[in-house]
């Protein structure tokens, strides 16, 4: 049997239509959407399913519509498969460490419908205050993509960090839109064979979100947390967390530090991970682990067909 983590996407997986197929296949997700339907005050499945993407990638909703698609298919793979196999990390992009926390039993589904929603009111009125945005850089390595940074936040006196270490050949950085549009700009001039903004409507993991980590410690000081049935990696380290004071200390500190998904997948595959199984909207993590180890099977999990696959495979 594979030796398996389960890992759960952020913000730039969503899409119109995620989840639908799966709550028409499967009761048990169905009954997920509408759990978060009642629990937030309106159908957000409706806008999961069919849209209209301005709304759902507007950050206040997309949070917890990725979270909402991911327990949906969790719930649903461990309804068809009897159990969801064992593994030996959960592991969630920025917003999907959530996904990854209720896996792992250590965060009720309500009470991270609940947070995620805050987490996007409060990550979109940071913005308000010091609008900003997101930007992949390709073909770029990290401490190239640093160097890219120092030298905007040196012209503009900015905002301008790495947000996410992806994959080899794959950073995004955050910040303030006038060190970000430089950025974009010059880092060509650096080598970058492409710079693209992505659907993300805030600066997360920059100092810009400083104002909505405060008050998130405030509320997750105030949610029930219990130790985790199976290990949660870390974004901020690339280590597993296992205990609730570490875990509370992350989802503060994950708004204004960098992921190092990179990383993170490295340390996995070096201790004996060999199926890497993405679940929810999408597969953008999935091809992030191609790219970062190479000897390791990857299954996306978004739709039933993903389900069935998987059957074959645990």
């Amino acid at each position: 049997m594979p030796h398996l983590a389960y890992i759960f996407p952020g913000q730039g997986s969503q899409a119109v239509g995620m989840g639908q197929a799966l709550a028409a296949a499967h009761a048990v997700a169905a009954a997920t959407f509408a759990e978060a339907d009642e629990i937030l005050g309106f159908a957000l499945s409706s806008l999961c399913f069919d849209g209209p993407a301005e709304a759902l990638n507007h950050t206040i909703n997309t949070q917890p519509a990725l979270l909402v698609t991911s327990v949906a298919a969790w719930r649903a793979v461990a309804a068809a498969l009897g159990q969801a196999p064992p593994a030996r990390f959960v592991a969630g992009h920025s917003l999907g460490e959530y996904s990854a926390l209720v896996a792992a039993d250590v965060l009720s589904f309500a009470d991270a419908v609940s947070l995620v929603r805050l987490r996007g009111k409060l990550m979109d009125a940071a913005d308000e205050t010091a609008p900003g945005g997101m930007a992949a850089i390709i073909a770029l390595d990290a401490d190239t993509v640093d160097a890219v940074c120092a030298d905007v936040r040196g012209q503009t006196g900015g905002v301008l960090q790495v947000a996410n270490y992806n994959s080899p050949g794959q950073v995004v950085i955050s910040g303030d839109e006038a060190s970000l549009t430089l950025a974009l700009q010059i880092a060509r001039t650096y080598g970058a064979r492409k710079t693209m903004r992505l659907p993300i409507s805030i600066a997360a993991h920059s100092s810009l979100m400083t104002p909505a980590a405060e008050e998130m410690g405030r509320a997750i000081m105030s949610t029930p947390l219990k130790p985790p049935r199976v290990p949660v990696v870390s974004n901020i380290t690339a280590l597993p967390l296992t205990s609730v004071n570490e875990i509370r200390r992350e989802l503060v500190g994950q708004l204004t530090a960098g992921v190092r998904w990179e990383d993170s997948v490295r340390m996995m595959a070096a201790a004996g991970v060999d199926l890497f199984i993405e679940i929810g909207a999408g597969n953008v993590l999935t091809g992030l682990v191609k790219r970062i180890v190479k000897d390791v099977g990857t299954l996306s999990v978004s739709d039933p067909a993903g389900i069935e696959q998987m059957r074959t495979l645990v």
